[in-house]
């Protein structure tokens, strides 16, 4: 009895997921862009007549929003940008195959859509737009908050605000020290870290899935360990002295030059000299 129920549950988990499209033509594609870039939705002209309406719809709270249609008989299309009070207004494009082009995105685009044509009744393609906002550059700068070690360790807070869908990181050299994601719309994000001195390259990096932007550590917030202000100082008197031994040579061969235009300049003058006397 058991299993019959068990093989029943099953027949009607894949029954629906066949109807949904899970096995199907209209399985969701994912597409990812930056604010303010253009991006192509792209039907499946294999699978349209040439006959066939298309039409594209905006799923908004679960009602589908129709924003354009194109007649491929007569290649004449019709846009509906002033759907949604006009969110899509004058951004909405149609090439000739039926597919769906939005220009200068916006994060209120993100969102299903789906494109549907006059012959069958089921969606052609499901995309799930994302559209992500631009990253501003962390800001790294001392922790104001106080604790037994913070007198004598450098503490450390890196800031973001108005962000969302994003991570923010900390990192010496490339090894992660620690994150900390969030998926809230518009909110500030911190993270701290504390180190006794500054002895690699400290870098705060903000990322989504597919940008990010990094702010690197300078002395102005720590100082560097005494062994990396040893190698500093060595650094900088090595070329100091460089730059010492380079004056030098440049002096020696001026004077060098000096000397001889000097003696040319004699020997000119003791055979001017020698010639009158012969006269």
């Amino acid at each position: 009895m058991a299993n019959d129920i068990f093989a029943i549950f099953i027949f009607f988990c894949l029954s629906l997921w066949s109807e949904h499209g899970v096995f199907g033509g209209d399985a969701v594609k994912s597409v990812s862009v930056m604010e303010g870039e253009s991006v192509t939705l792209n039907t499946d002209v294999n699978t349209i007549k040439k006959d066939d309406q298309i039409r594209w719809s905006f799923i908004h709270n679960n009602n589908k929003i129709l924003i354009a249609l194109i007649n491929r008989q007569n290649n004449i299309s019709t846009l509906h940008d002033d759907a949604l009070d006009g969110r899509f207004k004058d951004r909405l494009k149609l090439d000739q195959t039926g597919s769906l082009i939005i220009t200068n995105t916006r994060t209120t685009d993100s969102g299903l859509y789906t494109v549907t044509s006059t012959s069958t009744e089921k969606p052609l393609s499901i995309f799930n737009l994302t559209v992500y906002a631009r990253l501003p550059l962390p800001v790294i700068s001392r922790s104001s908050q106080n604790s037994s070690s913070s007198q004598q360790n450098c503490s450390l807070l890196c800031s973001v605000v108005n962000v969302g869908h994003v991570t923010l990181s900390w990192y010496k050299g490339n090894s992660l020290l620690s994150s900390i994601n969030v998926s809230d719309l518009s909110i500030s994000l911190s993270l701290s870290l504390e180190i006794e001195c500054l002895d690699d390259s400290y870098s705060c990096v903000l990322n989504n899935p597919i940008s990010n932007q990094t702010t690197h550590l300078n002395t102005e917030l720590c100082q560097p360990c005494a062994g990396s202000l040893s190698l500093i100082v060595l650094i900088s008197a090595a070329a100091a002295g460089f730059l010492l031994i380079v004056a030098a040579v440049g002096i020696f061969c001026i004077c060098s030059k000096h000397r001889k235009t000097d003696q040319e300049g004699k020997n000119h003058l003791w055979f001017l000299y020698t010639y009158i006397e012969l006269m």
